[in-house]
């Protein structure tokens, strides 16, 4: 009787401490949280902005509101406070437990929790405790933490606690890795790769994050043991994993996925295939290969790596990771696009776990049909994982390299002829004022293009070596430049027609329509070129990620050069009209009809080349819009390429 009156009050006594714990936990003060429904903490815990004046570069902290631990930085971009950093987290080791732990383990986890290295991500602590709680409470699994974690919030400080948390198991609990235990591990994945949690990925300070969660998934698969023939391991929203059991007799194999973005969108498609000849290398015994997709884990990657001049591209497909046994050494994959409306070549490339970038050497492209791009990949320890980048380049073809090639070597040769010319005969065709000006023009529209195609040139050979660099800039800036003074010197032409059509009484001293005609052929390229520089270099949108010219993905540079090309094609087609319609009557009297006969043969010369300019312009816009079929290509490069004098 007094050891059961001994139970009875240590048992009320434990009560009574519990019921302590409860009421100060659930205690809230005004304005720390509010209690959702389903869990989730819902806070004010983010400060839109920091007191005191912005000045440019300048940085600033504000602490998170409680019950969060870490802060939010600050930096002054465009006299505004913007979020740069954020190590808000509600998660600790005590928090991943305190529902199973009594009172007498919960005191020496809780002096070993881990906001300590949630906050200082340049030396993170390692996260022992983890492992003991785990192993103390769900050893079969880790369905004691999933709870905890799916009701937390996808703060950047609480991503970052989960990436060290599974890269803890993948160290410490990967010795005896089961089907139950790949299913939890991949549902505490799939919390922080919601599509809800792309852009907290970007407020991480350590941007090593997403690719520490890639390594620390494949790692974890590796460990798994199979047992039957295939099994479908995990099928959440943000992340599947299929297994098969493979030895040397077993013929092609094969993975296909179907993940999506999101609940809404439809599944994106990926598949893997071990060829036969690679199965061929496996030893006797059997063996295993493990496959996981990711549809979210692409854009991640890229949003934690914008300033990353490694990560140039979106990713357009599935991330899917392999792990094969030894012996394995190349994998086919074929990939379905994400963003069906880009109709420039995709680039196959495998992620390097260990230079944390996408590696383009790892693949080839075998194949690409409408929507797919097949890959053959190189699989190593090193690179396990495989995509598809959206590709600006343009279509490698190499009929398209001889008829540019050829193209500009004859359009060159013909300019320094037309100019060698002009300088012969200059004397003898400057009779009149309007003849003289029509010669000027004829030398500038030949100067222009000649130093435009020798731009062209240089861009073609040089642009990966001036890539990102101040001499890629100047590059783009003087094609750019000497391409819209060939287009404003043809403007002037038409203006020089309509004035001498129209005018006949006045005549303009040639002082002055020699100012004007520089001040069209050089001074309005020169306004534009230069205010597309000012205006897209700070936002590192001028130039294409890829070449030397002008940036149409992002900023829609393009257009700077695209939209006056065309109005200038439109108002001389016009001008050619008007041309038509006041010649047809005779002139009066004859001082006028020298000048008359050169103002029809400039009549004719932008007749004829204004619409050659014009239907060459056109297809180089088609090739710009989605779906652009090869052809388009070929005849904007043969129209390009033989229009020049």
């Amino acid at each position: 009787m007094k050891s059961q009156a001994t139970m009875i009050c240590c048992l009320m006594l434990f009560l009574a401490i519990e019921c302590s714990h409860y009421r100060s936990k659930i205690h809230i003060k005004d304005g720390d949280k509010l209690q959702h429904p389903e869990g989730k903490l819902k806070t004010g815990r983010i400060q839109e902005k920091c007191r005191g004046p912005c000045i440019p570069a300048s940085n600033c902290s504000q602490p998170c509101a409680q019950p969060f631990h870490g802060e939010i930085g600050f930096t002054c971009h465009q006299n505004k406070w913007q979020k740069s950093t954020e190590t808000c987290t509600s998660l600790s080791v005590e928090t991943l437990f305190k529902q199973d732990f009594n009172s007498a383990s919960r005191l020496p986890l809780a002096a070993s929790s881990i906001p300590v290295h949630v906050l200082d991500f340049r030396a993170p602590e390692p996260v022992k405790s983890v492992a003991q709680g785990i192993r103390r409470n769900c050893p079969i699994d880790y369905a004691c933490i999933l709870d905890v974690v799916k009701s937390s919030e996808a703060t950047s400080g609480n991503i970052a606690f989960i990436v060290e948390l599974l890269r803890n198991i993948s160290t410490d609990l990967s010795d005896n890795v089961t089907q139950d235990k790949m299913k939890s591990y991949s549902e505490v994945a799939n919390h922080i790769l919601d599509t809800a949690a792309i852009s907290n990925w970007a407020f991480i300070p350590d941007k090593n994050t997403s690719s520490d969660l890639l390594q620390s998934v494949n790692l974890f698969a590796r460990q798994l043991r199979l047992h039957n023939e295939s099994e479908n391991l995990v099928d959440e929203l943000f992340i599947q994993a299929k297994g098969l059991r493979i030895n040397h007799n077993t013929s092609e194999e094969k993975f296909n996925f179907s993940a999506s973005m999101n609940s809404t969108t439809e599944g994106i498609l990926g598949m893997i295939e071990i060829p036969t000849q690679e199965l061929w290398n496996l030893p006797p015994n059997a063996s295993q290969a493990i496959s996981i997709a990711f549809p979210t884990l692409g854009t991640i990657l890229r949003e934690v790596h914008l300033q990353n001049v490694s990560l140039p591209r979106p990713v357009n497909g599935l991330v899917l990771s392999v792990i094969l046994p030894e012996g394995l050494k190349q994998v086919l994959f074929t990939f379905e696009k994400i963003n069906k409306s880009r109709s420039a070549r995709a680039q196959c490339v495998g992620w390097h776990s260990r230079k944390r970038r996408w590696d383009e050497t790892a693949c080839e492209t075998t194949l690409e049909i409408m929507n797919r791009v097949k890959c053959l990949c190189n699989y190593t320890n090193m690179v396990m994982s495989f995509s598809i980048l959206m590709s600006p380049k343009s279509i490698d073809n190499k009929v398209l390299d001889y008829i540019t090639c050829i193209g500009l070597s004859i359009s060159i040769f013909s300019l320094i002829l037309c100019l060698i010319v002009e300088a012969a005969v200059w004397s003898r065709v400057v009779v009149t004022e309007v003849s003289y000006i029509r010669h000027v023009c004829i030398v500038n529209i030949a100067v222009s293009l000649l130093i435009a195609n020798v731009w062209f040139i240089i861009n073609s050979n040089f642009h990966k070596k001036a890539q990102d660099s101040n001499w890629c800039v100047a590059l783009t800036f003087f094609s750019h430049f000497f391409y819209l003074s060939l287009f404003f010197w043809m403007f002037f032409q038409a203006l020089l027609i309509i004035y001498g059509i129209l005018v006949v009484f006045c005549r303009m001293m040639k002082s002055r329509m020699m100012a004007i005609g520089f001040a069209v052929g050089y001074g309005c390229p020169l306004v534009i070129a230069g205010t597309t520089v000012a205006v897209t270099v700070p936002e590192k949108g001028y130039m294409r990620p890829d070449a030397c010219w002008l940036n149409w993905d992002s900023t829609k540079a393009l257009l700077a050069f695209a939209v006056p090309a065309l109005v200038i094609v439109a108002v001389n087609l016009v001008v050619v009209l008007v041309v038509a319609v006041n010649t047809q009557r005779p002139s009066i009297g004859s001082s006028k009809s020298q000048d008359l006969a050169i103002i029809m043969r400039i009549s004719k010369n932008v007749a004829i080349l204004t619409p050659l300019l014009g239907l060459t312009w056109g297809f180089g816009v088609a090739t710009l819009l989605e779906g652009t079929s090869l052809i388009f290509h070929i005849i904007f490069a043969l129209l390009n390429a033989f229009q020049r004098h």
